[in-house]
């Protein structure tokens, strides 16, 4: 099922995010990992593509094996990053002899030690090209990335929106928001796509946290200053204050944020929620329980 038949047919449509493990008993960590979300009957599950492409391979290969092996619906991550245009348009050929109905078509980072992004001479330049690359190959439903708070490198608040625009324009179906803490950041980035004429879906990226460390390095990760655009609002730091040498306590925090912050989004009306779950299961179930959203 594609990505706009989904968000169309579920109410919610929840999804989990994957990364491809470096080992292979980190593959078999995730796979047992797997086997407990499989009951927890997501609409779909994606799988993330390393910076630069590092993890092209494997990527594909466990997109193939969510499909095949665990019957999911997939989404595969894909970038411009490192990759010329016949090299992305062969991994979209690949993907579509699997059976891989959708993709998320992102510009992607520079690979580890390289500053600036920069295109592949015979690269593309923007994520609107491979959406435009991706539709005119055919048989695939296209998410893109959406940045609630502001793309790091964005000039201003209206240029971010107007690539979003573009993104959509050139074919997407639906809009993946990044890792975002205070959720008037996501209403009001939903209204000011809305205010630009876009409609597809917007679905919020929710990331429960582990530890402190963890999540102050994720918000630093995505900043372009101290404040934002990943910024921890001041009702989160008073509980991170709490539990800051506290590893366990602050895993049930992230599991308490993430569930509250779920539960006010669907109930203003949120098409669903995309979980970054780092390879793990036990908090989504959790907090899809919580939620009364578990099977």
């Amino acid at each position: 099922m594609q990505l706009k038949e989904i968000y169309a047919t579920h109410n919610p449509a929840i999804s989990i995010e994957f990364f491809p493990p470096k080992t292979p008993q980190g593959d078999e960590n995730l796979a047992a990992r797997i086997a407990v979300i499989r009951k927890l009957q997501p609409a779909f599950c994606s799988v993330t593509y390393g910076a630069g492409g590092s993890t092209r391979d494997k990527t594909l290969w466990w997109a193939r094996r969510l499909k095949e092996e665990f019957g999911f619906e997939v989404m595969c991550h894909l970038t411009c990053v490192g990759h010329s245009r016949a090299e992305v348009e062969e991994v979209l050929r690949n993907l579509k002899a699997m059976g891989v109905e959708n993709i998320i078509a992102l510009r992607g980072d520079p690979p580890a030690g390289v500053a600036e992004w920069r295109p592949h001479p015979d690269g593309f330049h923007h994520a609107s090209e491979l959406v435009a690359a991706a539709r005119q190959i055919g048989g695939f439903s296209i998410a893109v990335a959406g940045f609630p708070e502001l793309h790091p490198e964005a000039e201003s608040r209206e240029s971010d929106l107007l690539h979003l625009r573009e993104k959509v324009d050139a074919g997407a179906d639906a809009i993946i928001t990044q890792l975002f803490l205070d959720n008037q950041d996501y209403f009001r980035f939903v209204d000011s796509a809305r205010a630009t004429g876009i409609t597809v879906p917007i679905v919020p990226g929710i990331l429960p946290f582990r530890t402190v460390a963890q999540l102050r390095k994720f918000t630093t990760v995505y900043s372009r200053t101290k404040t934002g655009p990943a910024h921890i609002p001041e009702r989160l730091e008073a509980r991170l204050a709490q539990v800051e040498n506290d590893d366990a306590a602050a895993y049930q925090l992230g599991i308490e944020y993430a569930t509250e912050q779920c539960r006010e989004l669907l109930d203003r009306g949120a098409p669903g929620i995309h979980f970054f779950c780092l390879n793990e299961s036990h908090a989504v179930e959790t907090i899809l329980r919580n939620l009364s959203l578990k099977p």
